[in-house]
């Protein structure tokens, strides 16, 4: 099997009888025994299990059934989605007390009707709250493109099992950034869509208001062909309510004539490296985009999110916070302390203020159907880096890695993430950011941009 195949590759080399899908798992359970040993990208590999599900594809082929979309492609998700019979552990020591899910989150349950097979769960920062998955618990992730540099977070395992070509496809999940900035350091395409738009049922959720899952993958069609098979109302999960579902696999072969996209200047063109926006740059340029947006009040929106995500974590775990404090990643446990500290009149004002930036924003989409942002600062600081210097200032790494996909998550806005190689061999990110529930748009921006060379995952 091509390790650089894309899901819908090997699905289609799967229904076609090129291969068979306990080949693919074979491969994939080698790959992954001699590679994530140096990654730490698995907390659990589900080798039994993904077999037979290959098994069961091979079976259903020869009897001359179609298995779904992803047939015989092999997935992991970060260990805050449940597994049957697998405890969730979200990360922490805590969580691994807990008895085994008894079924899986939908998510996972969706993926696996179309046809894809799981083969394990993913390391992530503990309770998904971080930017680099330093997990004091089950270890550092390590970037596949520097042993020695952090593959970002929360969702770490996932984008880097993408890019070290364990595994095709991942699903993730995003608060303040978790999808798009590992997607952006481990060079790999992340989605966050529409807050709402997929079921978090199964799902550990960090902060309800905020949360979302999305997929990452190595391809433009693949992250769609996810998001379709992702969508649709689920009663489980009230915030994932009714909304027409949409062919973007489809859509996005449509050229991107009659789009406007503009690309976002003043707070996001602040504390970034020289590189992150030359990235930018190249991306606008590769458009003919020459117009610039100003997103109002985006550093007041990143500060009102800390506000809520830190009241919110810190509020779903404030009683193991008071009786087994020491149980906790120190990091993610100073922060939860500090969010439960926070007066109740501050959240209350950061909601309110909430309300007024989604209008401010939603002006804005009136005029634009895309923004370009960078995704993280800077490429992939080393593990265990503390701070960075931008604009002159030293400012700390894990806090300040979200810098540029907070203000959006804060109010649901759908946004991908897409990967430019560098020479130096450290990837960057762009946001291709929309309107709500306008996700076909950045999608037919980026198989564009992907058709053209400018961005592209590569395994490594």
């Amino acid at each position: 099997m091509n390790l650089k195949a894309d899901a819908i590759a090997i699905a289609t080399a799967v229904q076609q009888g090129e291969i068979t899908a306990v080949d693919v798992v074979n491969t994939t359970l080698d790959r992954i025994a001699a590679r994530d040993k140096q990654l730490n990208c698995f907390t659990t590999v589900t080798a039994e299990t993904a077999l037979n599900d290959a098994a069961q594809i091979d079976r259903e082929i020869a009897q001359g059934n179609n298995p779904g979309l992803l047939a015989g492609v092999p997935f992991a998700v970060k260990n805050l989605y449940d597994i049957a019979g697998l405890t969730t552990l979200a990360g922490s020591k805590i969580n691994a007390e807990n008895p085994p899910a008894t079924q899986d989150a939908t998510a996972v349950t969706k993926l696996k009707n179309a046809g894809a097979i799981l083969v394990g769960a993913l390391n992530m920062d503990e309770y998904a709250y971080g930017f680099v998955t330093e997990n004091s618990h089950y270890g550092a992730t390590h970037n596949p493109h520097d042993l020695n540099r952090v593959a970002g977070g929360s969702s770490g395992g996932s984008a880097a099992a993408v890019a070290a070509g364990l595994v095709p496809l991942t699903l993730g999940s995003d608060t303040n950034g978790s999808i798009r900035v590992p997607a952006a350091l481990c060079g790999v395409f992340g989605l966050k869509p529409t807050y709402g738009r997929l079921s978090r049922a199964g799902v550990v959720l960090f902060s309800s208001s905020f949360d979302h899952i999305g997929p990452f993958a190595r391809s433009v069609r693949d992250i769609a062909i996810a998001f379709d098979l992702l969508q649709g109302e689920d009663a489980k999960d009230s915030v994932c309510t009714k909304r027409p579902c949409v062919n973007t696999l489809q859509v996005m072969t449509q050229n991107i004539d009659g789009l406007k996209i503009a690309i976002a200047d003043d707070y996001f063109t602040q504390k970034a490296a020289p590189e992150v926006l030359i990235t930018v740059q190249k991306v606008a340029d590769a458009l003919n985009v020459t117009e610039y947006v100003s997103i109002p009040e985006a550093h007041r929106a990143r500060a009102a999110a800390y506000i809520i995500t830190a009241s919110e974590g810190a509020n779903l775990h404030l009683d193991k916070l008071k009786s087994r404090p020491q149980d906790f990643d120190f990091a993610t446990r100073d922060r939860f302390i500090a969010g439960a500290l926070i007066p109740s009149s501050w959240y209350i004002q950061a909601q309110r203020f909430r309300s007024w930036y989604k209008q401010k924003v939603r002006e804005i989409f009136q005029n634009v159907d895309v923004i370009i942002a960078p995704t993280t600062p800077i490429s992939a600081p080393e593990i265990g880096q503390e701070t960075m210097f931008l604009d002159g200032e030293e400012i700390l790494v894990r806090p300040h890695l979200g810098l540029f996909t907070q203000p959006l998550s804060f109010i649901g806005l759908p946004v991908l993430s897409v990967p430019i190689q560098q020479a130096n061999g450290l990837p960057l990110g762009v946001q291709l950011i929309a309107a709500p529930y306008n996700e076909m748009a950045i999608l037919r921006v980026a198989a564009v941009l992907e058709k053209a060379g400018v961005i592209s995952a590569e395994v490594v």
